[in-house]
């Protein structure tokens, strides 16, 4: 089995037993991952993103399991993530439906049809790597999606400047592309290297087309803040 730094770090965070901190690494360049600030807080009530958003629900990389124990107390809600340890943890902390699954093989793990809505928080859909694997995932997300689906995607965004402030951001001389590259270390592990493929929500547009997909709305940060951010939130209305 490969390893899961992360996976473990906050599996051992959630049972009290975590000793060490969880270390994110590119190159010499290290920061502590802030594992109950963003894992374990409580879902804050959100009347725009909750409108996008009905049963069957998708929740893609969904942690800990945060959001999917507020929502599946609204309708069937199914949690997905790549790591055991966090599955387990999210079962354990009360996630009706946790699921070992990747995001980006969606077909291997679910019928046509499955799911009303979607959504990834997190900016893990950037973890495509590619513009071609954003188009394969949403290919695999129109297939497991009915009619009328609605997916909010959230990612950095590249174009700009504040953003290449992030850890371990890389420049692309392409308009609207941008990349991260880093690994996570903890009680000796090492996980395997991390690529995002930072897009603009102009690239995630040029993405849809020849799809069934379209951006029904966009920002950045979140619409109703006046707060500046470096990151888009994204509405996929399919067709």
């Amino acid at each position: 089995m490969a390893p899961d730094p992360f996976g473990r770090a906050v599996r051992d965070h959630y049972l009290g037993e975590q000793e060490e901190p969880l270390i994110d690494r590119d190159g010499d360049e290290t920061r502590e991952h802030s594992i109950e600030e963003w894992y374990f807080g409580e879902y804050q009530c959100d009347e725009w993103f909750e409108s996008w958003l009905d049963g069957p629900l998708l929740d893609m990389g969904a942690g800990a399991g945060r959001d999917a124990l507020y929502f599946q107390e609204q309708f069937e809600t199914v949690a997905i993530e790549v790591s055991k340890h966090l599955v387990e943890t999210m079962r354990d902390r009360g996630v009706d439906d946790a699921r070992l699954a990747d995001m980006f093989s969606l077909q291997e793990h679910f019928e046509r049809d499955r799911f009303q809505s979607a959504f990834a928080l997190g900016t893990q859909v950037q973890l495509a790597g590619s513009m071609q694997g954003l188009r394969q995932f949403l290919a695999g997300l129109s297939f497991v999606t009915i009619k009328d689906a609605t997916v909010v995607l959230h990612g950095y965004a590249p174009e700009l400047e504040i953003t290449k402030d992030i850890f371990a951001y890389r420049e692309d001389p392409t308009p609207g592309l941008a990349y991260r590259i880093f690994h996570s270390e903890y009680n000796g592990k090492t996980g395997r290297t991390l690529l995002f493929r930072l897009f603009s929500i102009d690239r995630l547009r040029e993405a849809t087309i020849g799809t069934p997909w379209e951006v029904a709305e966009a920002s950045y940060g979140h619409p109703e803040s006046e707060s500046e951010s470096n990151t888009w939130l994204a509405v996929l209305r399919k067709a």
